[in-house]
């Protein structure tokens, strides 16, 4: 069985939480307090998708870039 690679997103809220999303597979998410657990839970969250998806067949991701806007009030 071949591995996928998933392209995640992380962020820190404003509580200093790390919050991972994976794009590809909608609703998969997870939170953590540190960068290495954020790591296991979002390796953890993506298997769990991929088995209760199991017909779900992932298609790789083409990664565009992150692009930050400025909004003046």
């Amino acid at each position: 069985m071949t591995g996928h690679r998933f392209l995640v997103i992380i962020e820190q809220d404003e509580d200093g939480k790390y919050i991972a999303s994976v794009p590809s597979l909608p609703g998969c998410h997870t939170q953590a307090d540190n960068l290495s657990e954020l790591e296991k839970r979002i390796q953890e969250a993506i298997k769990l998708y991929l088995d209760e998806n199991s017909d779900f067949i992932p298609e790789p991701g083409k990664f565009i870039g992150i692009h930050q806007v400025e909004v003046q009030p």
